[in-house]
């Protein structure tokens, strides 16, 4: 899916690590809600609430996810999944566009 239709935009973006990491969060009228947006190269350890699924739109990275010891390549058109309540870094080689989905 290259677009979505009829969403609520949070216009107050999400800045992370001193603005190496920003996102829009969306809405959509299910109650469901994404996140688009950027990282750049860096490492970054986030903590997530809900579960998730991470799609990479452009760029590469290598995530640990937990309960693991082995670094995973993700390019642009992968995707992983992360459980609820759980903690994941990322290691960003290039610029990489992203969509984060919360899983109820």
């Amino acid at each position: 899916m290259s677009e979505f239709t009829n969403v609520t935009v949070i216009k107050k973006a999400n800045v992370y690590f001193d603005g190496k990491v920003s996102s829009r969060t969306l809405k959509f009228a299910d109650g469901s809600s994404k996140t688009l947006g950027f990282m750049l190269p860096g490492e970054y350890t986030f903590n997530t609430a809900a579960a998730e699924v991470m799609d990479i739109l452009d760029g590469t990275l290598e995530v640990l996810l937990p309960n693991t010891e082995q670094w995973q390549t993700i390019n642009g058109g992968e995707s992983f999944d992360v459980p609820a309540n759980a903690q994941f870094t990322v290691k960003v080689s290039q610029a990489t566009d992203y969509c984060c989905s919360f899983l109820n």
